[in-house]
Parts: C-alpha cells; structure tokens; sequence
C-alpha cells in the first residue's frame, strides 16, 4: 500500500521551505571545507562470507570524502560524507555506488526562535542473522527539519517548544519507510551554576508505508550536572506506544530512561558510560543517535530497544592513542515477542613509528542471541595496518585482517582472510 498523496505532498513542501530558509539566510563566520579523494583495493578469500564453496575476489573501490563546518553565528553547519565506487573483479556482487553522509544544521531566525534540518545516510545491515556482505545492507536515509522556539522565563527558567517532521527511505523497496512528526514541550530549571533538571513532554506519530500507524507518547524527568572533571546528563520517565492497522490496535508501555556519564580520569585519559532506553519502531533514527545498536529490519516493526556501552579514550606521550569500547543492546519486538541480544568490545592501539610512518591494530569481538531459533553466533576480527606520510597531503597505506564467526547454525559460520593498499590524497 503506498503512502498517501498528502504526506507525499506534505514532504516536499517541507523540505523546500526549509531549504529555502538555508539558502536565504547568511551563513555567519568562514567555512571549513575538507575535500579528499581515494583508491584502495581489497583482496578477500571468502567474499560471500560462507561457510562452503568460498571464492576469492579484488574489490576496487575509489572514493571521495568532504567535510564541512562553519564557524559559530546565527547560521551553523557540520557536514561529513563519503561518496564511493566499487568493482569486484570475479564478480561476486554487483558493481555499486555506495555513500554515507550527515549533515547538522541550524539558524536562529529571531530572538529565541531557531529551525534546525538534519540528514544522515548510512548503510544498514537487513538480517543480523546473514553475514554483512551487500547483497546484506541497504542505505538508510532519515531527513528531519522543523522549528525550535526557546521561552525565557527569567534568568533560571526556560521552556522550550520543538516540532520535527522526519522522513525515513530505505533504499530496497521490502523495507518499511515512514513519515513522522515529532512534538515536545520542555521545562528546565537551573538549580546553581552546575545543576540543572525539568520535565519533558513528548508525542511521536509515524504514517507508514504500510499502511500502519505508530504513535509514542512520553514524559519524563531531566537532569544535567557538572563536576570539575565530571560531567553526566539523563533522563528517566514512563513511555507509552500504539500501532494501528487495518482496524486493529496494540499498546504497551514502559520504562524509558537515558545517561551520558563522562569522566576525566586524568589529563591523557577520559571514560564514558552512555545508555538508553525506547519505546520506537525499526525505521526511527535510534540506531543513528546510539551506533552500538542495529535494528533487524526483518523482524516486526514496533521494538522496545536498550542499548549501553562504556569506554575509556587514553593518550600517550609517545603520540600513541588506545580506544577501548564494551557495549551490550537488546531489541524486543513487541508484535511478535521476540528477543535479540549483541554485546561486543572493540580494542584499537596506534601509535608513530618513525615521522612519517604509523601503525595500527584493531581486535573486536561480537555475541549475539536470538530467541527465535534459539540460537548464538560469536565473531572475532583482528586488524593490521600500517600508514606511511609521502606528503603533507598524500599518504598511503596497508593492511590485513582476519574475521572467524562460529555459530549454533553451521551455515551462519565462516572464516575470511584480507589484504588492503590504498593511497589518499587532500586537495584542501
């Protein structure tokens, strides 16, 4: 069943007119632009990662890779995006276009009265239960713009009103695009110059392409305190959603709650702990705010999704730098009362090796449950690489890896072997 004229109709108005106020509006401050391009060819013997009948293949891929930010003002922008070419010599896939993107924008129109527009790309895995290869992903795009207005009520108390019209498109049409309208009314209190908290209001309705209804209504307590070297903000509340279709209702509700927790353990080293918890569907943009989580787009479509990870960031004097990140989620779909559960740790070390040469290593390792056949699959990665400076704009690099999966489903399992050169050069 396909959308309706008027929320196709709706759209396009929308996004014209937030773009017009862009492109009208001065961008204060000088802009930052970053544009590089690159070539990189990448040998793998199992392509298809299975667990028989593997073939080798050389992936080409060129690519090319822009960012963009402009300096504080009435007008504000951050973009970063790649955009690549790839050709597989034995012909494993199909040659394709892949490309990611996101884009924060934002301009205060008057005193107080601000209208933001966002849009972020990506590629997405279809069933977590298959390999990733791209006969396994599809791009997801989600565009959101709308007005925000922030209320002063003197010097410790503000209200804040927000509207949001967001559009989700997946690029394989079996997947389930959505049109929503996202409203929220906030109250915030400043308690002392590093204390501060309210009471949030929100309500979320999403149309479908299915024909299905999707409304989240949620309220919830805030707070955000500073420490010198700690800084945590969160949220905890109750949420309620519905999905009506064809004269049918279904309505569960919860507990909601988010942290963001950082620390300065010392100067060269910084910890984190970020968690949350949704009432959502599986074409919302929680996946895009917290990248630990993965949405099966072949199960249901209402979720009730979790997701925490914690980390710690060090650097060395040496220039060296260590990134270690342990997160766990779980999705349970609410239409089919189904469970599924990831938990990983990825280890990253790089340091200098002499002044123009640098190398890196990378170990990660996933879990993952799934209720449905009752099943576990455990994967290991390691990586190798090496980086070497010819010039201020052009470097080159090298690298390899290994992944093993093992897996209660004998056909869910393989082992893969790569090799990677690449050179990259800045234009500006």
């Amino acid at each position: 069943m396909g959308r309706p004229d008027r929320l196709g109709m709706l759209r396009s108005t929308i996004i014209l007119a937030a773009a017009g106020i862009m492109i009208a509006i001065p961008i204060s401050g000088h802009a930052q632009l970053q544009l590089s391009g690159s070539q990189a060819a990448r040998f793998t013997d199992n392509a298809a990662r299975t667990a028989a009948n593997e073939n080798s293949d050389l992936e080409s891929r060129t690519s090319l890779t822009a960012g963009y930010e402009t300096d504080p003002g009435k007008c504000s922008a951050r973009f970063s995006g790649t955009i690549s070419y790839s050709i597989w010599l034995n012909n494993s896939f199909d040659n394709e276009t892949r490309g990611n993107m996101n884009l924060d924008s934002e301009c205060e129109l008057a005193t107080g009265f601000y209208w933001e527009l966002d849009n972020n790309l990506r590629e997405v895995r279809q069933d977590l239960t298959q390999s990733d290869t791209p006969t396994n992903r599809t791009r997801k795009n989600v565009f959101s713009t709308g007005p925000r207005y922030v209320w002063r009520l003197g010097s410790t108390d503000s209200i804040a009103f927000s509207t949001r019209y967001e559009n989700t498109e997946f690029e394989e049409p079996e997947q389930t695009d959505s049109d929503r309208i996202v409203s929220s009314i906030a109250w915030s209190h400043l308690f002392s110059q590093t204390l501060s908290g309210g009471l949030t209001t929100s309500y979320n309705v999403a149309d479908l392409d299915t024909g299905a209804e999707v409304s989240v209504r949620t309220a919830q307590a805030t707070f955000n305190k500073q420490w010198a070297t700690t800084t945590v903000s969160g949220a905890l509340g109750v949420s309620e959603i519905e999905t009506r279709q064809a004269g049918r209702s279904q309505t569960s509700d919860g507990i909601v709650a988010e942290v963001d927790l950082t620390r300065e353990l010392n100067p060269s080293t910084n910890w984190y702990l970020r968690g949350a918890r949704e009432l959502t569907d599986r074409s919302s943009s929680f996946d895009i705010r917290f990248e630990e989580f993965e949405f099966n787009l072949s199960e249901s479509i209402t979720v009730q999704t979790t997701t925490v990870s914690t980390g710690i960031n060090k650097s060395f004097s040496d220039r060296g730098s260590l990134n270690i990140n342990i997160f766990a989620t779980q999705a349970d779909f609410l239409e089919t009362n189904q469970l599924e559960e990831r938990a990983g740790l990825d280890l990253g070390y790089s340091r200098p090796i002499t002044s123009r040469v640098s190398g890196d290593t990378l170990i990660g390792y996933r879990y993952q449950a799934f209720e449905e056949d009752n099943s576990d699959d455990e994967a290991i990665n390691l990586q190798f690489g090496l980086n070497y400076l010819a010039s201020r704009d052009l470097s080159i690099s090298a690298r390899v890896g290994h992944e093993q999966k093992t897996s209660d489903v004998l056909s869910r399992e393989y082992t893969e072997f790569w090799a990677q050169v690449g050179v990259e050069y800045r234009f500006r």
